[in-house]
């Protein structure tokens, strides 16, 4: 026979519990209201943005499917950790985050039909998001229109700048022209093929290259070709660059079309031994698509890897896996994209306001201390102070760092490259 308890020791049960709950949601928001009774809503939000006593709401638009899910995946994902992490430390100005999600489907027009809604529908506070420069280009015009705010987290051509977006990526000169130094003075190349996807970023960013080869390196294109977003055939590609025997390939491709592009590079015998590459589109992210022992050898340029050894990316990295799980990268574009709400956190507490125009205002000269790749600082064209490194791509999809500069300045208007 089982005992049952009493109706009266039910009740009495049920009674604890809810003044047990009733305790801890006291606990747990009493300091958040306390603080946001000192930066009541009528004050900090004079824009009529999603903001209430207790809630501040933001958007992301990325691609969470298409061919530019494979490098959009991880924005998502660090974004969501770092808002996560805000949140668990108390907010923004008394206030947890909470997040409207939008699918940009690799589509450019679809991204600005989701920037307007979430601008104009929804009155979010802020939005990180985009990758592409097409669809950056595209949501732009929306942001500046409705005076949102984005946060951009991609390394990108340069030649932009907006009071509506804090560029955490890097720029032409942080990254491709520091880059192409690299190589004409450590591997001494002279002859470039510039290969790329058939888009603003790939094109841009080779025009800027090839006016660098030329003009400063004093160098020589041999070849240059583009390919539709989503490709997969490369043979005639390869087989030209055999014949051209460049002393270095400049790879902009991009997406999906990564897997097929290095793939067939080693199936054609094409490997780190015989061709120099260097890549700025190729992350960790896409590395997981394209397999450690395809890429082997090969370097790429950018400003975060995730084998840096510093306690700021330790913990960066620990935190990400034990989220995402053991078997988890984080790439170039995904530790930029976890700088975003730190920088848009650090932003309104400076300014003490989710206003837009204030947050502008507020952003040039503000330092993270604690982002994964070191130290960055917003210049007052909203673009980040960064260094540029080296990694050599190893079997386990890693990056081995073998170079890295100091911080550069950035300059998204650099002279003699527009």
């Amino acid at each position: 026979m089982i005992n049952q308890p009493s109706p009266t020791a039910s009740v009495l049960n049920a009674a604890v519990r809810v003044v047990r709950n009733l305790l801890f949601t006291a606990t747990c928001v009493a300091p958040a209201l306390a603080l946001s009774g000192a930066y009541p809503t009528a004050a900090v939000n004079t824009t009529g943005l999603a903001v209430t006593d207790t809630v501040v709401t933001v958007g992301q638009l990325h691609s969470a499917t298409g061919t530019m899910a494979i490098s959009e995946t991880g924005s998502i994902q660090a974004e969501r950790l770092a808002i996560e992490q805000i949140n668990e430390s108390g907010g923004i100005l008394g206030r947890k985050i909470e997040i409207i999600q939008e699918d940009g489907a690799s589509d450019w027009p679809t991204f600005a039909e989701k920037a307007r809604k979430l601008l104009v529908n929804d009155k979010v506070a802020a939005v990180f998001g985009c990758w592409t420069s097409a669809s950056r280009k595209a949501v732009l015009p929306v942001f500046e229109k409705e005076n949102g705010m984005l946060y951009y987290p991609t390394f990108y051509e340069g030649l932009e700048q907006s009071k509506n977006v804090i560029y955490t990526g890097q720029e032409a000169t942080q990254q491709i022209i520091a880059g192409l130094d690299w190589l004409a003075k450590t591997k001494g190349a002279k002859k470039f093929y510039l290969v790329g996807s058939d888009y603003i970023w790939p094109r841009t960013s080779n025009k800027i290259a090839r006016k660098h080869i030329e003009n400063v390196l004093h160098g020589e294109v041999v070849g240059e070709d583009y390919f539709p977003l989503g490709h997969t055939q490369f043979g005639s590609l390869i087989n030209k660059i055999k014949l051209k025997k460049p002393d270095a390939v400049y790879s902009i491709i991009v997406g999906g079309s990564n897997v097929a592009w290095w793939k067939q590079l080693k199936a054609a015998g094409v490997t780190s031994d015989k061709q120099t590459i260097l890549t700025i589109s190729v992350t960790e992210d896409e590395i997981l698509g394209i397999g450690g022992e395809n890429m082997v050898g090969f370097y790429a340029a950018m400003k975060y890897f995730q084998s840096l050894d510093n306690d700021n990316n330790k913990k960066f990295v620990a935190a990400f896996k034990a989220k995402y799980g053991k078997d988890a990268v984080i790439g170039d574009v995904t530790q930029a994209a976890y700088l975003g709400p730190w920088l848009w956190k650090a932003a309104v507490e400076k300014a003490g306001s989710f206003d837009v125009d204030k947050i502008a205002a507020a952003s040039p000269g503000i330092e993270l201390t604690t982002a994964p790749e070191g130290y960055v600082k917003v210049h007052e064209n909203h673009h980040l102070w960064s260094k540029l490194r080296i990694g050599e791509a190893q079997a386990d999809g890693q990056y081995k760092v073998i170079y890295e500069s100091d911080l550069i300045e950035p300059n998204p208007f650099p002279k003699g490259y527009q």
